[in-house]
């Protein structure tokens, strides 16, 4: 008989159009005592209704499939009280703004690694795979690509963000990543209780924010801690003194 106590692994399912990686996810999944797999689909259609019929804990979501992909059953998901976690198993690492969004639990970059995947599902394992609605909309966490692999960010570490064309720069102390995302499509995910853009180019944390500097003929500067100095952008410079209380 099982200890009472003893935890009950996630019910799982499978969703990959490629049966050899539906394959080589099984096989890991077999090495992964917090999970038991209930199921496979190789569409998001299917992935749909099985979602309906076993009610999984867990679903290991292909992002890129015919017809239905994983974006799409994720926003159907998304659109019920109840509802599975979700970690999206995928070759492209430029859908992790998208799947953040859609809350899922974490964003596993294809080949899949047995501790890369150990490390996800300890993940929804402290979140009771069991995401519910009514959370905060404003950003907690960023993916971002690092060499081979996602890293997942803490937005509160984030101190300044630059626009770079398409991309973001997100300034980390002495660390920065690039993230494909414009500035204006982060800017309407990040709290404006904490950040605040000052640049058509600039995102700033208001906490670093020391003190903002008059530089004649209408320019203003904001001062931030360590000595350095950032132009506000006229467009910008209203919200910012309302900031400040000017």
């Amino acid at each position: 008989m099982a200890d009472d106590n003893e935890t009950e692994p996630l019910r799982t399912l499978i969703v990959d159009d490629e049966p050899l990686a539906v394959e080589r996810m099984q096989v890991i999944c077999a090495k992964l005592p917090q999970l038991a797999v209930v199921g496979t689909a190789s569409d998001g259609a299917a992935a749909l209704r099985l979602i309906e019929a076993l009610t999984p804990d867990l679903v290991l979501l292909d992002m890129t499939m015919p017809e239905v992909d994983g974006l799409a059953v994720a926003r159907k998901l998304a659109e019920r009280d109840s509802r599975p976690a979700v970690i999206f198993v995928t070759a492209h690492d430029h859908f992790a703004v998208e799947a953040f969004d859609l809350d899922a639990v974490d964003y596993v970059l294809k080949p899949v690694a047995h501790d890369r995947l150990a490390r996800a599902i300890e993940r929804a394992v402290s979140r009771g795979a069991r995401p519910t609605r009514g959370e905060s909309r404003w950003l907690k966490e960023l993916w971002v690509p690092h060499r081979s692999e996602l890293l997942r960010v803490d937005v509160d570490q984030v101190h300044r963000i630059d626009a770079e064309r398409d991309y973001v720069r997100l300034h980390l102390g002495d660390r920065s990543y690039l993230l494909l995302q414009t500035i204006a499509g982060l800017e309407e995910r990040l709290d404006p209780a904490a950040f605040i853009r000052i640049h058509r180019s600039t995102i700033l944390r208001k906490d670093r924010i020391r003190g903002l500097r008059h530089d004649g003929l209408g320019v203003w500067s904001a001062e931030l801690e360590g000595g350095d100095a950032l132009r506000i952008g006229r467009t910008y410079l209203p919200k910012v003194k309302a900031m400040a209380g000017r």
